[in-house]
């Protein structure tokens, strides 16, 4: 069942589109080191560039292990499972960088300045996909409004810098000590 594509085509990047999340794995280079997976969305937060180049919107979070191993490595894999309708997995390998948080233009999603932390722009080397049977159905309910409201709280309690402050802290480095945010 597993395939292998060329480009990312208008028919695969509608079907990505269509996503409501997806998944970023980075590693540190070596032995050591933690693997990092994490869940990202909404999908108004991924962009399709052009046939080989993705990119997308790296919000504030409680850690920067992504943007720490990118630093070192560049390897990263986007991943997209579809939890309504045909069962589908679709990987996207590639080379990731750290980019300024205004390098690219997400139109659609919504989230404070303050929020948008780095873009996280993907050149992608091998696009695949699997059959997903072991994947559930479940239905959308709708978007978490947490992310806004704690950069909202954030703001009222500490002013217009608290946001910086908080990725200097939380930010500057991976759970294993490599460096993520300056």
């Amino acid at each position: 069942m597993a395939s292998s594509y060329d480009t990312i085509d208008d028919r695969l990047g509608a079907w990505i589109l269509r996503q409501r999340m997806f998944f970023v794995a980075t590693a540190p280079s070596g032995e050591g080191g933690h693997v990092n997976v994490s869940p990202k969305g909404p999908i108004e937060t991924l962009r399709i560039l052009d046939e080989h180049t993705i990119a997308y919107l790296d919000l504030v979070g409680s850690g920067a292990e992504t943007v720490a191993h990118l630093r070192e490595n560049g390897r990263i894999v986007v991943m997209l499972c579809a939890f309504e309708g045909p069962p589908r997995i679709l990987r996207l390998h590639g080379r990731g960088e750290v980019l300024p948080a205004g390098a690219v233009d997400f139109p659609d999603a919504e989230t404070l300045p303050e929020q948008r932390r780095t873009v996280i722009r993907i050149g992608v080397e091998r696009i695949a996909d699997s059959c997903g049977y072991g994947v559930p159905l479940m239905g959308f309910e709708g978007e978490r409004p947490n992310s806004r409201r704690w950069a909202e709280g954030q703001l009222a309690k500490g002013g217009p810098d608290a946001i910086e402050r908080y990725k200097a802290e939380k930010n500057a480095a991976s759970i294993d000590g490599l460096p993520a945010l300056p």
